[in-house]
């Protein structure tokens, strides 16, 4: 794949006819000139040492070196760069609750969107693990695999929303279940859940998981969000209006924290309660800071490989080139004959 950094430079070879067409006119005008003195062949014996074939090459080296300098200008850049990166952390899956109770509003802007938010800093901030997203309501899906392209992980939450799992319900279990199996094989490498939901867990089997979760190493981590005293769910199909249960009863969702702090209980760790400040953020990290980080190589990938220094080699030796070259004949090497005559 190929590109240019500055493609606006490119412009300037708009330019290059109309030099084309200025060298050729002044080439004519000189030659018409000379001609008043008398005819070209006259002329050349009475200038023995000029040579109209080493002013046309300096010309074209001039011509293409201008050409190579618009190129180098404009930043060519060609395929992938990878690099290989070193880095020192754990394994971090994340499991988001994508149910519909995740959009009411008794955080702000609700607790859907505040989840992304927290999960993006959290992101920041632990910029050298491996991370992996898990979005789950009735079932649980792996929207990311485990990677250590933390910008990637960003996008892909940026993305999640309710429409991602159409089966409704909250099966914590079932996400914890599968985090389980996105780790790697390394067996040596700290690993952590964090499970980001209101707790409303229609399953109910949750806790014993992640006491399964914490014998396997793996430290379960939950952030509760929302409050307990709860809020309207809204209702995408109504607008404005909330969701209704089958007797026409608005449907109210209440923040399940005695639900929370017994899965982290069971999967040896921490439960949070978001809020609208930082503060569920700074607690997970100090939490996570205490599992043994371990050093891995991942490939990187830079996007484009400037090709910059190869033009400017070329323009280089053009230029000297040019230089070497005289207008007029050598008067050193004009008396050199490679074959004598008999």
């Amino acid at each position: 794949m190929f590109r240019f950094g500055n493609p606006e430079f490119l412009w300037f070879f708009t330019a290059m006819p109309l030099l084309l067409a200025l060298y050729v006119y002044l080439n004519i005008k000189k030659r018409k000139d000379v001609q008043k003195m008398g005819t070209l062949s006259t002329l050349k014996k009475m200038m023995p040492e000029l040579s109209l074939k080493r002013s046309y090459l300096k010309f074209w080296l001039i011509f293409g070196a201008l050409c190579v300098a618009i190129f180098m200008i404009s930043r060519p850049q060609f395929g992938t760069k990878v690099q290989t990166i070193e880095k020192e952390g754990i394994e971090l899956v994340i499991a988001i609750d994508v149910s519909n109770s995740m959009l009411t509003e008794d955080v702000s802007p609700n607790r859907l969107a505040r989840a992304k938010q927290i999960l993006s800093r959290l992101i920041d901030v632990r910029s050298n693990d491996k991370v992996g997203l898990i979005v789950f309501a009735g079932e649980a899906y792996v929207q990311m695999p485990l990677t250590s392209d933390t910008q990637s992980a960003k996008i892909f939450l940026n993305t999640i929303d309710p429409s991602l799992v159409p089966i409704q319900g909250t099966v914590i279990g079932d996400a914890i279940n599968l985090g389980m199996t996105s780790f790697s094989s390394d067996q040596s490498i700290s690993r952590s859940i964090v499970v980001i939901t209101d707790g409303e867990d229609h399953e109910g089997n949750a806790i014993e998981i992640a006491a399964s979760a914490a014998k396997e190493g793996v430290q379960i981590n939950v952030i509760g969000i929302g409050s307990p005293n709860g809020a309207p769910i809204p209702s995408a199909e109504l607008g404005t209006q909330f969701m209704t249960d089958s007797e026409g009863n608005v449907v109210v969702s209440r923040l399940n924290e005695q639900m929370g702090m017994e899965i982290a209980q069971s999967g040896h760790g921490m439960y949070i309660r978001a809020d609208n400040s930082n503060n569920a953020v700074q607690a997970l990290v100090a939490q996570l800071d205490e599992l043994e980080t371990t050093t891995t190589s991942s490939l990187s990938y830079s996007e484009y490989d400037e090709k910059f220094s190869v033009f400017a080699w070329i323009l280089l030796a053009i230029l000297i080139i040019e230089i070497l070259i005289y207008d007029k004949k050598n008067p050193i090497f004009s008396n050199i004959r490679i074959f004598s005559k008999d």
